[in-house]
């Protein structure tokens, strides 16, 4: 018999990995940092509902883990060629120095 964790262990742990994404992104300025929490909330939420979808025995959950992943992906190939653009220009990445890119 196989003994399986109870759905409030993932729900706990979804909800302080997506906490510690948001503490980053709102207190953090190194960008890079700032990507890093946005794909900690991504694989939060992905965590809840492969969670969800393997409590309710539903595989729609894990469909849309597979499609969340694949906009993850695209969205770090975006932002991390603006940020080497960024790093080109002002030879930094603190995202306060973005106000000179301002007209």
């Amino acid at each position: 018999m196989i003994k399986t964790i109870p759905l409030d262990y993932y729900l706990w742990l979804a909800a302080t990995l997506f906490t510690i994404g948001v503490l980053g992104v709102l207190y953090r300025r190194n960008a890079i940092i700032i990507f890093m929490c946005i794909e900690l909330m991504l694989n939060a939420v992905n965590l809840l509902l492969v969670a969800f979808s393997t409590y309710l025995n539903d595989a729609s959950g894990q469909v849309f883990v597979f499609f969340i992943m694949a906009v993850a992906a695209a969205e770090v190939a975006v932002g991390l060629a603006i940020l080497v653009m960024m790093y080109r220009n002002t030879k930094s990445v603190d995202i306060n120095i973005l106000n000179r890119l301002k007209w």
